[in-house]
């Protein structure tokens, strides 16, 4: 059975750590209730530790307070086999995902980047990669369907980027990322292979679509 934790927070007006004056509970922002609530809110979108000073002055609960919090929800998390837990590192306190699940978030992480493109992915990213700038009107008019779906795919993966716009119609231009050439392999975009030897006669084929291409 899981260890029990009691956290009274029963000092609301107690001074902060090293002489710091701490807020007043008439400058409390929630209901006494709602602390731990806030205090995870603020959790969450935090990229980096967040000390508890400041915790406090946005709450506008004292910093013993704002601690009691913090460790009754450390407490909570572990009693409850969470998967993540709330850590003080660095000066502040985070969310981390918890140790004991690593295999699992590694094998989510390493599925989710090793996953191929399909053929249309591919695809479209050739076009872009040959063309670029490119809009996707004019990806899709080469490649004679709609790309739009396939485009934000490549846009998630970071393959692709906005590019500024075109001048003359307004629409978005779009071309390779860095990322896009440490995947294959490249130091620069001139080090793409040239097309001609793939492709089929030239005069089975519309030649302006090659454009830029070969």
């Amino acid at each position: 059975m899981s260890q029990q934790h009691d956290y009274v927070v029963d000092q609301p007006h107690a001074a902060a750590p090293d002489g710091e004056d701490a807020p007043g509970q008439d400058q409390a922002v929630v209901a006494e209730e709602d602390l731990a609530g806030a205090v995870e809110a603020v959790l969450l979108v935090v990229d980096e530790p967040v000390a508890v000073v400041t915790l406090a002055q946005v709450t506008g609960y004292p910093t013993a307070a704002v601690r009691q919090t913090l460790l009754a929800l450390a407490g909570q998390y572990t009693d409850q086999r969470r998967g993540f837990e709330l850590r003080e590192v660095g000066g502040g306190w985070r969310l981390y995902t918890r140790a004991a699940y690593a295999p699992v978030v590694e094998r989510y992480v390493l599925d989710g980047q090793q996953s191929r493109l399909t053929q249309a992915a591919l695809e479209t990213l050739a076009v872009v990669a040959y063309r670029q700038p490119v809009s996707r009107a004019r990806v899709s008019a080469v490649r004679g369907v709609n790309v739009d779906s396939v485009m934000r795919t490549l846009l998630a993966r970071g393959l692709v980027a906005e590019a500024g716009s075109d001048a003359e119609t307004g629409a978005h231009l779009y071309a390779t990322t860095e990322f896009f050439l440490e995947r294959l392999g490249l130091s620069t975009l001139e080090e793409l292979p040239a097309l001609a030897p793939y492709l089929p006669e030239l005069d089975s084929l519309d030649v302006d679509l090659l454009d830029g291409m070969v």
